[in-house]
C-alpha cells in the first residue's frame, strides 16, 4: 500500500512538474481572455477594436501569473487600422481564483508604422489643430513603438506606464527649413521623456544629440540634453534660410565649426518651448562676415570681407543673458592679427572686453601723425558697455612698446554724440620721430589740453581743407577747452611755442576762439573768432605765412611773408579778405603757362627758377554753399601784378579772368606821362601800356587757359595799382 502511495504520489508530482514545464515554456492557445484583453484596449478609447487571432497563454510561478501573447493583432479605430506585431498581457492567478479582476498589465508591439499615418490616428482621437498642422509639415518617417500599461485590482491603468521605440528616417519641412533622416530610440513614462542617439540632418547639415532628457514638472517638461556637431559648414544661401536675424543674414558669408553643446529648455502644457539656455564649446575653423566696421581710415589695407580663423568660443545663452568668451585669429588686412574677447548681453545691456593684437599690419590714426612700426606689435584694447543706444567705453588703449594712447570713461549719447570724457592721453613718437605728450582732462563742466608737445601738421592741414558737412555734430554738451601747450609742430621746419587760450564749443560748433602763440620773441601767430550781434568774426594772423601756404599742393616754393585773414559769417555767407605780406613764390603752374602763352618767357623762368617777389597779395571772396565768388584777387611786386575776379563752384567748375602786366612797365609809364587821364585813356590809339588779359575756365581736373595781348589797360588796373604805389 505504501508503494502504491508512493509511486501514485511520485508519478503525480512528475504529471504536475511536466504540466508546469509544458505551460511555461510551450502554453496552450485559447480565446478565453480576448474579451479581457479588448474591454482593456476599448478603455484607452471606447472606439478603439482589435482584431486577435489566438492567444498563446503560459505560465508564470514567479509572478504566480499567466502570461497571454497574440500575434499578428490589428488595432482598428473608426475604420482606421494599425498593424500590432503582438500583444502580451498579465494576468494574475489569485484574482482568477478570487473571481476578481485579472488583467494585471498589458504590453504592445507595434509593426512599423509610417508617422504620417499615426498622426491621422491621433487626430482621429483628439481633433487638435497642432496635430492637422504637423501632419501638413510631415513628409516621412516611420516608427516602432512597445507600449506597456500596468492596472490596480480595480481595473485601472496605473500612472507607471512605459512607452520605448524607435523612429527612422523622419523628414519634416517648415518654413524653408527641412529636417530629414532624423533617426532617434526613445523613452517615456509618466514623469519621464528619454531620447537616445538621436542622429539627423538639418537643411541637409548632420547633427547629433546623443542624449535628450525631459522630466515632468508641475506645468510641463523640463528637458535637458547634449548636441555635437562636427566640421559643419554654412554659406551664404544656407546661413540666409537658417537665420532671421536681419544682422546675421545680411553680414555673414560663410562658417565652418565644429560644437559641443549642453541645453536646458521647458515645454508647457500648449506645447510652447520656454527657458531656453545652452553652453557650448565651439571650434570655428572660419567665419567670414561683410565688412561693416568702416575702419579703413586707421587699418589702411582693410579687406571686404573680415574672415576669422581657428576661433575656441565659450558659449553661456540663457533667457535673459548671453555670455560669449573667445579668441584666435582674424584678418581684418592681408597678415593675421590676434584677438581675444568678452562679451555679455542681459536683456538690453551689452558688456564687452575685446583685445586686438595687430602683429604685421599696418595701423594709421593720420590726425595724429601715428604709425604703427613695422616690426612691432600693437595691442588694441577696448572695454564698454552698449545698453539702450548709450555707448560707454570704460577705457580705450593703444600700447606699442612705449607708445601709448589711453581714453578713459568716453560715454556717447543716443544720438552717438559725445556726451562725457573724463580723460585722454597721448604719450608716444609719430612716424617722424617727434614726442607727442599732451592730456585732455575733465575740469568740472569744462575740459583742459596740458602738454609738452604735440605734432598737429596733419590736423592743421584737415582743418584748412576740411569739407564740412551741413549739421555735423561731435558733442552733445556745450562746453570750453583751455589750452596750454609748451611746443607744438606745424610741419617739419616750423614750430610754435607756449600756444595758449581757449575755445567755446555751442552745439558742436566754434562759437568764440582766442589762442596765441609764437614761433619766436618777435614773430607771432594768434587765431580769434568771435560773434558780434549774430555776426561771427574770424580773424588770423601770423609773421610767418608759409606753414600755412605751404599745405596748397598747387603752390610750390612759397617763402617769407606774414599773412593776415579776416572773415565775417552772417546767416549763410561768408565774406573773407586774405592778405599777404612781402613773399617770393618760386612756382605756381597756371601763373606759368600764362606767363608762357603771353610770350613773358623771361618773367615765366623767373617763377620756376629763383622766383618772383611780391610785395602784397590780396584777396577779396564771398562763399555761399558750395560757391565762392572772387571779387578781386590783386598782387603786386617788382616783376609782375596780376588783377583777377570770377567763381569757383565746389568740385565742378572753376572761371577766372583777369589782366597780368609787368610792373616795371606800369612804373614807367606812370612816370613818364604827367596826366593820369593820358594814362586811362590814351593819346592815340594804339598807344598805352603793353600786358596780357586771360581766361581760365573748366572743371578742377581739365581747366583751359587762354591769353590775349593788351595794349590799353583798364581804368581799374591802373586805379588799383596807383592805390599800392601811393600806400607804399
Amino acid at each position: 500500500m505504501k508503494k502504491l502511495i508512493y509511486r501514485f504520489t511520485l508519478t503525480s508530482i512528475l504529471i504536475l512538474v511536466t504540466l508546469i514545464i509544458y505551460f511555461s515554456t510551450i502554453g496552450i492557445k485559447t480565446d478565453r481572455f480576448n474579451k479581457l484583453i479588448i474591454s482593456k484596449i476599448q478603455e484607452i478609447d471606447s472606439n478603439f477594436n482589435l482584431k486577435i487571432n489566438d492567444v498563446t497563454v503560459k505560465l508564470n510561478l514567479f509572478s504566480f501569473a499567466i502570461n497571454a501573447k497574440t500575434l499578428g493583432t490589428d488595432l482598428i479605430f473608426r475604420n482606421k487600422l494599425v498593424e500590432l506585431e503582438n500583444i502580451k498581457s498579465k494576468i494574475s492567478l489569485k484574482s482568477l481564483i478570487n473571481n476578481q479582476f485579472a488583467l494585471s498589465e498589458i504590453m504592445i508591439s507595434t509593426k512599423s508604422i509610417p508617422i504620417k499615418d499615426l498622426i491621422s490616428l491621433l487626430r482621429m482621437m483628439k481633433n487638435d489643430p497642432k496635430l492637422l498642422i504637423a501632419e501638413q509639415f510631415i513628409d516621412d518617417g516611420y516608427i516602432v513603438a512597445d507600449l506597456k500599461f500596468e492596472f490596480d485590482e480595480a481595473g485601472k491603468i496605473n500612472k507607471n506606464y512605459k512607452i520605448n521605440g524607435f523612429v527612422n528616417n523622419f523628414q519634416v519641412s517648415f518654413l524653408k527649413k527641412k529636417i530629414s533622416k532624423l533617426n532617434l530610440i526613445f523613452q517615456v513614462t509618466e514623469k519621464e521623456i528619454n531620447f537616445n542617439d538621436v542622429s539627423l540632418l538639418f537643411n541637409n547639415k548632420s547633427m547629433d544629440i546623443p542624449e535628450l532628457k525631459g522630466q515632468k514638472e508641475k506645468n510641463g517638461f523640463l528637458f535637458s540634453g547634449k548636441l555635437k556637431n562636427k566640421n559643419l559648414n554654412l554659406n551664404e544661401n544656407e546661413i540666409k534660410e537658417i537665420f532671421n536675424n536681419n544682422f546675421i543674414k545680411t553680414n555673414l558669408n560663410e562658417i565652418t565649426f565644429d560644437s559641443n553643446s549642453n541645453f536646458t529648455f521647458k515645454v508647457n502644457q500648449k506645447f510652447k518651448i520656454k527657458n531656453f539656455g545652452i553652453k557650448s564649446i565651439i571650434n570655428v575653423e572660419k567665419l567670414k562676415i561683410n565688412n561693416f566696421l568702416g575702419l579703413s581710415s586707421y587699418l589702411p589695407k582693410m579687406k571686404d570681407d573680415i574672415t576669422f580663423e581657428n576661433h575656441k568660443i565659450e558659449l553661456n545663452f540663457t533667457k535673459n543673458k548671453i555670455d560669449l568668451i573667445g579668441s584666435g585669429n582674424v584678418f581684418f588686412q592681408d597678415n593675421l592679427d590676434k584677438v581675444n574677447y568678452k562679451i555679455t548681453n542681459n536683456k538690453d545691456k551689452y558688456i564687452f572686453d575685446v583685445n586686438l593684437n595687430i602683429i604685421e599690419n599696418p595701423f594709421v590714426v593720420d590726425f595724429l601723425s601715428y604709425e604703427k612700426e613695422k616690426d612691432t606689435s600693437l595691442d588694441l584694447n577696448i572695454k564698454g558697455i552698449f545698453e539702450r543706444k548709450n555707448l560707454f567705453f570704460d577705457k580705450i588703449t593703444f600700447f606699442e612698446n612705449k607708445n601709448i594712447l589711453s581714453i578713459k570713461n568716453l560715454e556717447f549719447s543716443k544720438n552717438y554724440k559725445i556726451s562725457y570724457v573724463e580723460n585722454i592721453k597721448f604719450n608716444y613718437d609719430d612716424k617722424l620721430k617727434r614726442k607727442n605728450k599732451l592730456e585732455l582732462k575733465k575740469d568740472g563742466i569744462n575740459y583742459k589740453i596740458i602738454g609738452d608737445s604735440f605734432n598737429a601738421e596733419r590736423l592743421v592741414t584737415k582743418l584748412l581743407k576740411s569739407k564740412k558737412k551741413k549739421n555735423q555734430k561731435f558733442f552733445d554738451d556745450d562746453f570750453k577747452l583751455q589750452i596750454d601747450i609748451e611746443k607744438v609742430y606745424l610741419d617739419q621746419n616750423n614750430i610754435i611755442n607756449n600756444l595758449q587760450g581757449d575755445i567755446v564749443f555751442i552745439d558742436s560748433k566754434i562759437e568764440e576762439l582766442n589762442l596765441i602763440s609764437e614761433f619766436s620773441k618777435q614773430q607771432k601767430i594768434k587765431f580769434t573768432v568771435k560773434n558780434n550781434n549774430g555776426k561771427k568774426v574770424t580773424t588770423l594772423f601770423s609773421n610767418k605765412a608759409k606753414p600755412l601756404v605751404d599745405r596748397y599742393k598747387f603752390i610750390k616754393g612759397f617763402s617769407e611773408g606774414e599773412l593776415d585773414f579776416y572773415s565775417v559769417k552772417e546767416n549763410n555767407e561768408t565774406k573773407s579778405s586774405l592778405k599777404i605780406y612781402d613773399f617770393k613764390l618760386k612756382e605756381l603752374p597756371v601763373l606759368t603757362k600764362i606767363l608762357t602763352l603771353a610770350s613773358l618767357q623771361g618773367i615765366a623762368d623767373l617763377l620756376s627758377g629763383e622766383g618772383i617777389r611780391f610785395d602784397e597779395f590780396e584777396m577779396n571772396f564771398a562763399n555761399i554753399n558750395n560757391l565762392m565768388v572772387i571779387e578781386e584777387i590783386y598782387a603786386i611786386g617788382p616783376a609782375i601784378s596780376i588783377l583777377m575776379e570770377g567763381y569757383i563752384e565746389k568740385d565742378n567748375l572753376i572761371s577766372l579772368r583777369g589782366t597780368l602786366v609787368p610792373a616795371t612797365t606800369i612804373n614807367k609809364t606812370i612816370s613818364s606821362i604827367p596826366l593820369i587821364g593820358d594814362i586811362l585813356v590814351g593819346k592815340k590809339v594804339g598807344e598805352g601800356v603793353f600786358g596780357v588779359s586771360f581766361k581760365i575756365k573748366g572743371p578742377p581736373k581739365n581747366l583751359e587757359t587762354s591769353v590775349n595781348p593788351i595794349k590799353t589797360l583798364t581804368p581799374r588796373f591802373i586805379t588799383r595799382t596807383l592805390e599800392k604805389i601811393k600806400k607804399n
